[in-house]
């Protein structure tokens, strides 16, 4: 009895040392993995989906605002960008775990007033856009490179946004005017021509995101 007795017990204390093992090695061999992504690969995947999150954003934002000006034409459309412009970008944040903000040093909407982190690039931005020079996205490490900032320049491209956003006295009509006075009283957003810069995109990324693209 003493003799198969041994054997059995060698047997089961045999098994767990090597399933720890096996798990052990496997996060060790996951951490490499980890290591050998580049701060280049990660910036350059930052950019990447920076990008695509942006243009989804915005082809949403133009789809619904088409939309309600074919419904209820461009003053009752304002009314769709106070109530639904927001719950867009918070709906791409939640699917997508980052923090997704449109933002000028005119705006619409006090919300969007850029912070002491994106009031540089923006003036950055501007600068280019006062002198000719074009401008590029971009991306700034925050939180010690934890965080990722992408950050893209808004330019006032389609004409139909010159009826909310263009010159008072000959692109936006009267009824216009005035649902624009009686939703925001403190509107800065008026007298743009196409091309000219409108804001920037603000989006920050959690670096750990990135690499799990990656």
């Amino acid at each position: 009895m003493k003799n198969l007795l041994l054997p059995i017990l060698l047997l089961f204390s045999c098994g767990p040392q090597e399933r720890i093992s096996k798990e052990t090695f496997d996060d060790v061999q996951r951490n490499n993995e980890v290591k050998r992504i580049t701060e280049v690969a990660i910036l350059e995947e930052a950019m990447v989906w920076g990008d695509s999150l942006t243009q989804e954003a915005q082809a949403q934002f133009i789809d619904q605002l088409e939309q309600a000006i074919a419904a209820k034409g461009v003053s009752g459309a304002i009314e769709f960008c106070q109530i639904k412009a927001l719950p867009i970008l918070a709906e791409l944040e939640t699917k997508h775990g980052v923090t997704l903000r449109r933002v000028a040093t005119s705006p619409r909407n006090s919300q969007n007033k850029p912070d002491t982190q994106e009031l540089p690039l923006l003036d950055a931005y501007a600068y280019n856009a006062e002198n000719d020079i074009s401008s590029d996205p971009s991306i700034q490490k925050l939180q010690n490179g934890e965080v990722l900032l992408y950050t893209k320049p808004i330019l006032l491209a389609n004409a139909m946004c010159l009826s909310c956003h263009g010159d008072p006295k000959k692109d936006i009509a009267p009824e216009t005017t005035a649902k624009l006075t009686q939703l925001y009283p403190q509107d800065l957003a008026t007298g743009y021509a196409l091309g000219d810069l409108r804001g920037m995109w603000s989006l920050r990324l959690p670096k750990k995101e990135v690499v799990k693209r990656l």
